[in-house]
């Protein structure tokens, strides 16, 4: 069928028009990264049930078999064992579990920090909006993998110190976006209409302000996510993630660098699990920037 990617149609009969309409409206590599997006997390979701064997569990008799098609044993191990022969397959599909969660944790607690610092920045203003923003400029002025490193040798690897940790990440991005819009709205007729009629601080900002900065948040909010991702990544490449045997794929990826000339599979299944989230959150983010700027939905 024309225009149809992997076999489904562009009308996507039987769903809701609006959602034919967006599958209708997006290009083949906007379609493939929903797609893309939409596997990932029904295999994220899914993991216990689909792993084939226990992430952690260990056989060192079965250390370093390459995956099927490749080894003379038929252990069922698809995509081969590990350094301490466990499963590569059943910890790829829990770390990407993992993996997701902590992006979407951090994305949350990021965007509820930022979003509520910017809000206040641009209804106070002042010296309140100086501070504020001061404290932007110092984030973006200093590299967060620092901060990160830092916060974890101090505090620990913990996931909940890494949670809090991902979550400081992109504040800022917030801060500004909601800060920027609060200001641009403050200007607008409706909201002198709205004081002129009595309403109070706390009435404007969250029912005329905040909802009119929605959209920018959204699109931020899916970008940071695939940020997170690679943040995480390369805080467990570096050993001060989330620690064994605790698998995420940035994790798998760090301790599996050292067997890269010998058995290099332990690498490849959690870095293209890491190439695709980014891949496909990168493409939809952008894809939901288009669809949120009006400026570009006649193009």
């Amino acid at each position: 069928m024309a225009n149809a990617v992997f076999g489904i149609p562009a009308t996507l009969p039987g769903f809701p028009a609006g959602v034919r309409r967006l599958w209708r409206d997006a290009n083949g590599v906007q379609r493939t990264a929903l797609l893309v997006a939409v596997l990932l997390l029904i295999v994220a979701a899914f993991a216990p049930y689909i792993a084939p064997h226990e992430p952690t569990a260990q056989s060192l008799i079965a250390r370093l078999r390459p995956p099927i098609g490749f080894d003379r044993y038929k252990d069922g191990y698809l995509l081969g064992t590990d350094e301490l022969g466990r499963d590569v397959l059943s910890r790829s599909l829990y770390g990407l579990q993992l993996t997701l969660i902590l992006a979407a944790l951090g994305a949350t607690i990021g965007l509820l920090l930022g979003g509520a610092l910017g809000l206040f920045a641009g209804i106070a203003g002042g010296i309140v909006d100086d501070f504020i923003m001061g404290a932007v400029d110092a984030q973006i002025a200093i590299p967060f993998t620092l901060i990160a490193l830092l916060m974890l040798a101090i505090f620990g690897s913990s996931i909940e110190v890494m949670v809090l940790v991902l979550g400081l990440h992109g504040w800022e991005q917030y801060a500004r976006i909601v800060r920027g819009e609060v200001r641009r709205l403050m200007a607008m007729p409706f909201i002198e209409a709205a004081r002129a009629a009595g309403a109070s601080g706390g009435r404007i900002a969250f029912r005329h302000i905040l909802p009119n900065t929605v959209s920018p948040l959204v699109v931020q909010f899916t970008l940071s996510i695939s940020n997170i991702v690679l943040v995480e990544s390369t805080l467990s490449f570096l050993g001060m993630g989330v620690q064994p045997p605790t698998a995420t794929l940035g994790s798998m990826v760090g301790i599996g660098r050292d067997y890269m000339p010998t058995a290099p599979w332990i690498v490849v299944a959690p870095a293209l699990m890491i190439l695709l989230v980014t891949f496909a959150v990168q493409i939809l983010g952008d894809w939901l920037r288009d669809r949120a700027d009006v400026r570009l939905r006649g193009r």
